[in-house]
């Protein structure tokens, strides 16, 4: 079975009125009852997350989310819900029962995102209202029973407007080096690894070394300094965020020098802005509030960069001074952010990019600097310009 994770995946999210056929419509297009279909308004609660294959497009992710226009007890909570979804969204597919004359109103219009309207009972309209439906959205998916010709339709049509989307930009490291590079890549064994495996980012970045014909060599801090005397040429090396200050003493100073974690931020989001974020912790003081964003949920250890590492590191910057946490993880954001001096966000192989770019916009808005824990990373241990060099940053 295909095992992209989600936060690779394009997200395609559902939306509509009540009982307009999104979880019949949701099922159908996974092949399996996923979701509880039921006449009774409100069946939907919580928004609902499947990985599925987009044949032949690819992997992507399709969420079932809860009626607009609920006018249930808890109706105002599930779609405050539903609408948290639009950020993490990278195409909707808005259902609309044909026969209902109220006018269609998408929460993606002013998201700016792609949407497909998809108008469901049209085997129980007549004629004229099929002919006016046409006519006034053209590019609409007419739903007849959910038989295999609208289904077909549908993915064909959801395939286009993905396609639309595909840029040449979701590469970890093809547009920072050319083909033929050699990259090393330490990967520290502690208890924050897991046993057995690999940490996402670093798979990634292998599997994007492979796709732009790269040579990646693989080691830990311990033996990294064999690793380079006995290659020829280097051309980055690729280290752990938290082995930065071990690593930075190893690798010669004419070897350019970053993280995974750095790496995705540059991929998913604004780096520039994640790079301006992580300078502002010089602005911090003991009154100082700082967010803290997990894209998971995991066992806390003593080695934790986001809960022990990282405010350690501040502390002692800060000459023993402590700052203030908060902590979500997830999804899962305060709703007012103003009150943040600064929002650090994980490595972020757990959230998408359309999600990423989201936060990003937000604190933008909010004026509220934002960084990443690789980026922070950096900072604290006096080393943000030579491993932000790579992307052509730095003083």
């Amino acid at each position: 079975m295909e095992k992209t994770p989600l936060s690779m995946r394009k997200h395609v999210a559902i939306f509509g009125d009540t009982n307009v056929g999104k979880s019949t419509l949701f099922n159908k297009l996974l092949g399996q009852e996923a979701a509880i279909v039921s006449e009774i308004s409100g069946t939907t609660t919580d928004p609902i997350t499947k990985s599925m294959e987009l044949i032949p497009y690819g992997p992507i992710a399709l969420i079932d989310t809860a009626g607009l226009r609920d006018d249930t007890a808890l109706g105002g909570q599930r779609t405050a819900k539903t609408m948290e979804v639009l950020k993490r969204t990278d195409l909707v597919l808005y259902v609309h029962d044909i026969s209902r004359k109220n006018v269609i109103s998408s929460p993606a219009v002013d998201k700016n995102i792609p949407t497909v309207i998809v108008f469901t009972k049209c085997d129980l309209a007549d004629a004229n209202t099929l002919s006016e439906v046409s006519m006034e959205y053209p590019d609409s998916v007419l739903m007849f029973d959910y038989n295999e010709e609208s289904m077909e339709s549908l993915r064909k049509k959801m395939i286009e407007e993905l396609e639309k989307q595909e840029r040449d930009d979701d590469t970890l490291i093809g547009k920072l080096l050319p083909k033929n590079s050699s990259l090393v890549l330490v990967c520290p064994i502690d208890s924050e690894a897991p046993k057995g495996r690999l940490i996402l980012p670093q798979v990634q970045l292998i599997r994007d070394c492979l796709d732009h014909n790269m040579k990646a060599y693989v080691t830990t801090e311990k033996t990294l300094a064999d690793s380079i005397s006995e290659l020829k040429k280097v051309d980055l090396v690729v280290t752990d965020s938290q082995a930065f200050k071990i690593v930075d003493k190893l690798v010669p100073k004419t070897i350019k020098l970053t993280s995974f974690s750095m790496l995705l931020a540059n991929q998913k989001g604004n780096f520039k802005q994640l790079y301006d974020g992580a300078k502002s912790i010089k602005t911090l003081n003991e009154n100082s509030k700082i967010l803290m964003l997990e894209g998971c949920t995991h066992n806390t250890s003593h080695e934790d960069i986001g809960r022990v590492k990282i405010p350690a590191l501040i502390k002692k910057y800060l000459g023993g001074k402590s700052t203030q946490y908060d902590y979500f993880s997830g999804y899962n954001m305060p709703a007012d952010i103003s009150v943040y001096d600064l929002i650090i966000q994980c490595g972020m192989c757990m959230i998408n990019k359309k999600e990423v770019a989201s936060r990003l916009e937000s604190a933008d808005k909010k004026n509220v600097p934002m960084t990443n824990y690789g980026i922070a990373l950096a900072f604290l241990n006096g080393i943000l310009d030579r491993a932000c060099e790579i992307f052509g940053l730095g003083e």
